[in-house]
């Protein structure tokens, strides 16, 4: 666990400025000593309104982990997830997103929260004779489990639902070691719909979680042509893009 800091008058002016009640103040009070939050991160933590997105993903874990594990497990994912460091047009690719996320993973990380570590993206599995790659893979050192990231840049659908299941199987099978806990999934989308989330994941055996993402910074659509793309960055520079 961090190391608790020193809790200095900028945060205490910090949670006095910014909190709108004394339930709030509290939350913000009891993670910074909890977590090691510097004023800058606090600040940001309240700002992004965290205490009211954690915990609130549309997930199964009730269903499908062990009850002292499952509650522990939801407090881990948010909804929705703000991603307003990244500058994307509203009609944006999956793959842009993606690229978005590994170019400011630092950011992102303080977004999922403490104890994701990143593993790495587009992680190849295969299954049979065919090959599978997964969009964003983490490891959390508190849940000690997998967390694998699917990316849909569209409104949820129950299919979304199955091909995370199966790529949860699949690291279980291939990448889960004695002493690591179920793995989890995380389905980051533009929008859902509650009930329909609900309906999907109520036969599925893997804990699987649902979120919103917002770009709260997002370009206006009409940028799209005047932006280069990848490809045209990649050509332009002569080499591949890291």
């Amino acid at each position: 666990m961090p190391k608790s800091p020193r809790f200095h008058g900028g945060h205490n002016l910090a949670i006095i400025a910014k909190c709108k009640n004394l339930d709030e103040a509290l939350y913000y009070v009891q993670n910074t000593i909890v977590y090691g939050w510097s004023r800058s991160v606090l600040t940001h933590q309240i700002e992004s309104d965290l205490w009211r997105r954690e915990g609130m993903a549309t997930t199964n874990f009730a269903q499908t982990l062990p009850a002292s594990y499952s509650d522990l497990a939801r407090q881990t994912l948010k909804d929705p997830y703000i991603l307003d460091f990244m500058m994307l047009t509203k009609e944006h690719s999956e793959r842009e997103l993606e690229r978005g996320l590994i170019q400011h993973i630092t950011q992102f990380l303080l977004e999922l929260g403490t104890g994701f570590a990143y593993i790495g993206h587009q992680v190849p599995l295969q299954v049979g004779e065919r090959d599978f790659f997964i969009d964003l893979l983490f490891y959390h050192v508190q849940l000690h489990c997998y967390v694998v990231v699917e990316l849909k840049a569209v409104d949820f659908e129950p299919e979304h639902a199955g091909k995370l299941n199966f790529y949860i199987r699949a690291v279980d099978e291939q990448l889960r070691r004695d002493g690591d806990q179920p793995t989890i999934g995380l389905l980051l989308c533009k929008n859902k719909d509650k009930l329909v989330v609900e309906y999907a994941l109520s036969d599925i055996h893997k804990p699987i979680g649902v979120s919103e993402y917002q770009l709260t910074h997002s370009l206006p659509s009409d940028l799209k042509s005047s932006q280069p793309t990848v490809e045209e960055i990649e050509a332009e520079l002569g080499g591949e893009w890291v």
